[in-house]
């Protein structure tokens, strides 16, 4: 849940988005929509979105799934770099948010590969598992409520194919340095999950320090 990437100081964050982000005109339209909303710090910054989209490229996804979708600029991010047949199951519990994106979807021409499930994303990952969908998948990306952060990795970790990789959001957010949150439950749930995580031999992992950290797991 991070605008931009936070642990960064301003003069070198300015010169990354300067030098390198190449946010195509409607991600940043939703962007600049999504920007006055009161919980809009749930938005990926556009250095994350892009990064996301070149991962999606460079392993050749063509099925994605995320978990948390909020207004839609992750999946839009992602369905931009998919091929014309490729689809992204898109799970959230808003319609009112995912509302905001929708028409941003249409308008980029991708909203046919955005599968938008309004319901608690363990439903729907449970139901995919139920309908045979086990390792399918290509990508995955979890940015929703911290407290089902490892069973939304464990089921993803079956839906996932073997070499299929996923993204786990806002893992740096252990400290009052990287948000204006100094205590809570939040750390030491995220302290707990990045500890599972880097014990766990069935996948290989890289934490990377974008947005809000976004651990990166191959599975094996």
């Amino acid at each position: 849940m991070s605008v931009r990437t936070v642990l960064l100081p301003e003069d070198v964050y300015q010169y990354l988005q300067a030098s390198s982000v190449r946010e195509p005109e409607v991600l940043r339209r939703l962007r600049e929509v999504t920007a006055p909303r009161a919980e809009s710090e749930m938005q990926i910054s556009p250095e994350q979105g892009q990064f996301m989209a070149l991962l999606v490229r460079l392993i050749g996804a063509v099925r994605c799934i995320e978990v948390g979708t909020y207004t839609g600029y992750s999946a839009l991010a992602v369905a931009l770099a998919l091929p014309q047949n490729g689809k992204i199951v898109a799970c959230d519990v808003s319609d009112e948010w995912t509302s905001v994106g929708r028409p941003f979807w249409r308008e980029a021409g991708v909203e046919s590969r955005i599968d938008l499930r309004i319901q608690p994303a363990l439903k729907t990952l449970d139901e995919l598992l139920a309908a045979g969908e086990q390792g399918s998948y290509d990508f995955a990306f979890i940015d929703a409520d911290k407290g089902n952060y490892y069973a939304y990795f464990e089921r993803l970790l079956q839906l996932v194919r073997t070499g299929g990789l996923i993204g786990v959001d806002n893992t740096l957010a252990v400290s009052g340095t990287t948000i204006n949150r100094k205590d809570g439950p939040i750390f030491q749930v995220l302290r707990a999950f990045n500890e599972r995580l880097h014990h766990d031999e069935r996948v290989d992992l890289s934490m990377v320090p974008i947005g809000e950290g976004l651990t990166l797991l191959r599975k094996r």
